[in-house]
């Protein structure tokens, strides 16, 4: 709408300072014309818009001159949990807003904590993703979202590793870990966790559901990724490990390699140590073990130590001279 647009190009030049008009244009996503436009009719207003020529030129407010019309819509007060992570909430379909939110925020401040929060933006960036992965594709995200925030339920068509199925859901919240949306909902009774970028299609059902009191999507989210991890690393290996592999422990394998390194018992003359470290699945293992190469060596349990010598003996095999 052209009336928030105004607004917009309002506080950029309260918050910014002097502005040419490529640079209004670009943030407001419209072409040069529209901002020259938009100048006048902000002009017609009264309000007091000089445009500076020069190489140094452009549109700036008459100095002391500062708008009181920095009223948050419901939407922009919500999108300000996002302030930060503009990638997440371009996700969510609240890029805009959240851009909306930040600039009126912004003209709120006296001029001292404006230019500090400028500051911050300047040198603090929250980057969600995980490394070395492609963004997984969420196109049914905006929907789930808006039916977590309306509180409506919706039929999921959902892709599980058995297969395809369909499940009506009472979407309670959205959890955002290392660049994976996950939905957290109601279903059967029970409260489940589904990936998004798996859910294939949506239909609002048309059932606006009541959440359940007290339900605390955080602490829901701890104790799942703690049963997650529980589940998950059920096996313990008994390694001898170098001074090497000792640095590596805590990169390659991470809360479970610190925990292995306080499991240490005393180095012998080469400075290597026996350690204690949860490990997933046999096949799991093995292949993670194997990451720290001859640094370290697998001295039990007995299945797990042969099934690693098995892995070795097979590539000494594919790589060994003919």
């Amino acid at each position: 709408m052209r009336a928030d647009r105004l607004l917009s190009l309002l506080l950029l030049l309260q918050n910014r300072g002097r502005m040419t008009a490529p640079e209004l244009a670009a943030e407001l996503e419209v072409s040069v014309r529209t901002v020259y436009r938009d100048v006048e009719a902000l002009g017609a207003a009264g309000v007091p818009v000089c445009a500076d020529r020069g190489p140094e030129g452009g549109y700036r407010l008459v100095d002391g001159y500062r708008t009181r019309l920095t009223g948050l819509t419901d939407a922009e007060a919500g999108s300000l949990f996002l302030a930060g992570m503009p990638g997440p909430a371009r996700d969510l379909g609240l890029g805009a807003v959240l851009a909306s939110a930040q600039l009126k925020v912004q003209a709120a401040l006296p001029a001292g904590l404006s230019s500090q929060a400028r500051r911050v933006q300047e040198r603090f960036h929250l980057d969600a993703p995980a490394w070395f992965r492609e963004a997984d594709p969420v196109p049914c995200l905006e929907a789930v979202a808006a039916a977590v925030w309306e509180r409506r339920a919706l039929r999921l068509h959902y892709r599980r590793w058995r297969g395809e199925v369909h499940r009506e859901v009472r979407p309670l919240g959205l959890v955002l870990k290392g660049g994976i949306w996950y939905l957290i909902a109601l279903a059967e009774e029970a409260v489940r966790t589904y990936r998004v970028s798996r859910v294939l299609s949506v239909e609002d059902t048309g059932e606006v559901f009541e959440r359940p009191a007290g339900f605390d999507l955080a602490a829901y989210w701890a104790e799942s990724s703690r049963r997650l991890e529980a589940a998950l690393h059920q096996g313990t290996a008994r390694l001898r490990v170098s001074p090497r592999a000792r640095r590596l422990l805590p990169m390659q394998f991470g809360a479970a390699g610190v925990r292995a390194l306080g499991s240490a018992g005393p180095p012998d003359g080469d400075g290597w140590v026996e350690v204690e470290l949860t490990v997933e699945s046999e096949a799991v293992a093995v292949g993670d073990l194997l990451r720290l190469g001859a640094e370290a060596e697998v001295l039990g349990p007995p299945g797990l130590r042969q099934a690693v010598a098995r892995e070795v003996a097979a590539l000494a095999d594919r790589y060994g001279q003919p």
